[in-house]
C-alpha cells in the first residue's frame, strides 16, 4: 500500500504498519472516528483479519446511529467486529460526572474489551493520537493503567497526519467530525441518568433528520443548547420553528441556539477554567 502514496505519506503509513507489527494480535476499541477507523483499518491490512478483532462498546452513552455507523464500516471494510456492552453508566463515581468522568468509563471498556483479549491472547489498542495526549484527558490514565496500546502515538501520528493518511487510503472516515459520547452534552456536576442520555440522543437525532451534522445539544435542565457548525447556522435559523417543536417534543421548554458554532469540548474546557479559577482564588 505504500508504494501508491505520496513519499511523506508513505513514509507515515510505514510508521504506523511498523507500529502495528509490534503487537502480535489487537483489539481496536472501535468507535468509528477518524482515529479508531484508521488505526482498525491499518491493523486489518498488517495483521490480518483472524488477528485484529473491532470491539464497538455500546451503552446508553452511544448514539444509536453511531453504532449502526460502526456495524456499517466493519462491514463495507471487511473487518472482524463484534459489539460488546458496557455498564459504566451503573457506577455512582460516573454518574457523579465530575471532571474525571471519562476515568471511569475508559476504565469500564478496558475491563470489557480486556476480557476480549484474553480470550483473543490479544493487546487492547485505542486510537489515541499525538495531539489528544495534550488535553485533560483521564480516560488515557485508566486505559494506560489496564495495559492498552496506542499505536498511533507509537507511530508519532497527529490528528492532521491521521486525516491527510486516511484520505490518501481512500477511508470515508478522514473527514469526520469529531464527535463523543453523550454525556459530554451534560455539564460537569449535573448527575448523568440515563434517562437524560436519552434525551440528548433524541433531540440530536431529529436535527440529524433534519440534515444537520457535526452537532451537539448541549443539555441544561429544561434548555438545550444547539451548537452547530458556522455554515449550517442560518439553514438552522430557517428551520427554527422546526427545531423548537422537535426539541419541544423529547422534553425541553426552552431552544437556543449558539452562534459561535460548533466547539469539540467546551463544557470540558469552560469547567476546566472555572476550576484553575477557583483554585488560583
Amino acid at each position: 500500500m505504500s508504494a501508491l502514496l505520496d513519499a511523506p505519506l508513505a513514509d507515515v503509513h510505514a510508521r504506523l504498519a511498523e507500529a502495528v507489527a509490534r503487537h502480535d494480535r489487537l483489539v481496536v476499541a472501535f468507535s468509528g472516528g477518524a482515529d479508531s477507523a484508521l488505526l482498525a483499518s491499518v491493523a486489518t491490512a498488517e495483521l490480518g483479519r483472524d488477528r485484529v478483532l473491532c470491539a464497538t462498546a455500546v451503552s446508553p452513552s452511544l448514539a444509536e446511529e453511531d453504532e449502526h455507523e460502526c456495524e456499517r464500516l466493519a462491514l463495507e471494510w471487511g473487518l472482524r467486529f463484534v459489539a460488546l456492552r458496557t455498564n459504566e453508566v451503573a457506577n455512582p463515581a460516573y454518574q457523579q460526572n465530575t471532571l474525571d468522568r471519562c476515568y471511569f468509563c475508559k476504565a469500564e471498556l478496558m475491563d470489557v474489551l480486556g476480557a476480549t483479549a484474553l480470550a483473543e491472547r490479544a493487546e487492547v489498542a485505542l486510537g489515541v493520537n499525538l495531539d489528544d495526549l495534550g488535553e485533560h484527558r483521564p480516560g488515557q490514565l485508566a486505559a494506560r493503567e489496564r495495559g492498552a496500546v496506542f499505536p498511533l502515538v507509537e507511530a508519532k501520528l497527529d490528528k492532521e497526519t491521521v486525516r491527510a493518511l486516511s484520505r490518501a487510503l481512500g477511508l470515508s472516515t478522514w473527514d469526520k467530525p469529531a464527535n463523543a459520547c453523550l454525556s459530554s452534552r451534560i455539564p460537569h456536576g449535573t448527575p448523568v441518568t440515563v434517562g437524560l442520555l436519552s434525551q440528548v440522543a433524541r433531540a440530536e437525532g431529529a436535527l440529524r433528520q433534519m440534515g444537520f451534522s457535526g452537532l451537539r445539544v448541549r443539555h441544561y435542565g429544561d434548555a438545550a443548547r444547539i451548537e452547530l457548525p458556522e455554515k449550517d447556522l442560518a439553514a438552522a435559523v430557517a428551520l427554527h420553528r422546526e427545531i423548537v417543536e422537535a426539541l419541544k417534543g423529547v422534553g425541553y421548554r426552552y431552544v437556543t441556539l449558539d452562534l459561535e458554532g460548533f466547539r469539540s469540548g467546551n463544557l470540558a474546557q469552560t469547567a476546566l477554567a472555572v476550576q484553575s479559577t477557583t483554585v488560583q482564588s
